[in-house]
């Protein structure tokens, strides 16, 4: 099982290789200045209700990792907002990202890109009545995860892909960054709940031409 999960690490950093052929900008990029290290949702985090938000990027935003994107804000899984850029679809199926996993052979879902923190780590929104013992509530009905054993377990669902999105990397701010930037009008905040995580509008596959090369890490 670890190994199906550390070929997708690798797997992730050739996709970053092969498809960011793009200018690199010598600007740090504002989310990833100073990320706060989150902690790994359903791994030694407590099962508890989060307080939640979307924001959505406005014209004001200066980090080309966030122009256009729509983000789940998270405020308790670190010491600082832990997000996930919901909105940027890659190139890359989920097929394709778990290549061992012939259930999903006709699945055609892509992966997202969740934000330039620890790009190549995987994490996951789904959709449950309950919390699972390795997950934290988002809001109503969603849930945010990490644990391998969770998502080979959802995968292995006869709709694997139902009320499931995975993610790679994530977004983080330094205390009190966020707050500066919504002040500021570089995001306009939101109510979060299911219909708003599972279909942002507008979308914007990643990569794109004003994306920087390297995400941090």
């Amino acid at each position: 099982m670890r190994k199906v999960f550390r070929a997708q690490r690798h797997l992730a950093a050739a996709l970053l290789a092969m498809l960011l052929l793009l200018p690199v900008s010598s600007q740090p990029t504002s989310a990833a200045d100073v990320p706060a290290k989150p902690a790994t949702p359903g791994a030694h985090t407590p099962s508890t209700t989060l307080t939640s938000i979307l924001i959505v990027a406005q014209d004001p935003v200066s980090d080309p990792n966030f122009g256009g994107s729509v983000v789940v804000v998270m405020n308790n899984l670190g010491p600082a907002p832990i997000g996930l850029i919901i909105n940027r679809p890659m190139p890359l199926t989920v097929a394709r990202f778990f290549p061992k996993l012939k259930q999903l052979a006709e699945v055609n879902d892509r992966m997202y890109f969740g934000g330039p923190v620890e790009f190549g780590t995987v994490w996951y929104l789904f959709r449950a009545d309950t919390a699972p013992a390795t997950a934290i509530r988002v809001c109503d009905g969603v849930y945010v995860s990490s644990d391998d054993k969770l998502l080979l377990k959802l995968l292995a669902r006869p709709h694997p892909m139902q009320g499931l999105r995975l993610f790679i990397g994530h977004a983080g701010w330094a205390p009190g960054q966020l707050q500066m930037e919504i002040q500021g009008g570089a995001w306009s905040p939101r109510r979060a709940d299911a219909d708003s995580i599972f279909n942002p509008e507008p979308k914007r596959p990643w990569p794109s031409a004003s994306d920087p090369t390297k995400p941090g890490t």
